[in-house]
């Protein structure tokens, strides 16, 4: 998952213990998804993307989503949010809301494709190199 996050200019670009801290936390309720696919992927790992969210009552965060390079374009990460989108409702939640970097376009437009809304700005929230926030919310029924 590190590797993944690494090759990926746009990733949260979380440490190692950012990553073991959130799936060990007691708490918060985290989901980890992972799609592996060997035969897709070039990587030696064969992770192809990854998304990790936080439930915090009623809503949910989405933290952090990474799909490699050799695998954009292909629907996966539509996959992995889709998966979150169907959790956040048998959880009886009523949102999900996460931030992604100004310039990155690629996650901004799959974002709208699946509903969701711009709701506000962070500037300068983002460090090397410094860029806004966008902030996003997708309010489900």
């Amino acid at each position: 998952m590190i590797r993944l996050d690494r090759q990926s200019a746009t990733a949260g670009h979380w440490t190692e213990d950012q990553y073991r801290q959130a799936l060990e936390s007691e708490g918060a309720s985290r989901l980890l998804f992972v799609i592996d696919e060997p035969s897709l992927s070039e990587a030696p790992t064969g992770v192809l993307g990854l998304l990790i969210a936080q439930h915090i009552h009623p809503e949910w965060e989405l933290e952090n989503i990474v799909v490699a390079a050799t695998a954009r374009r292909k629907g996966l990460g539509k996959r992995l949010l889709q998966h979150l989108l169907s959790i956040v409702r048998e959880s009886n939640s009523d949102s999900v809301f996460l931030e992604v970097r100004e310039s990155n376009t690629a996650a901004r437009t799959l974002y709208e494709q699946v509903g969701f809304a711009q709701t506000g700005r962070r500037t300068s929230y983002y460090t090397n190199p410094q860029e806004d926030a966008v902030l996003y919310r997708k309010s489900l029924p």
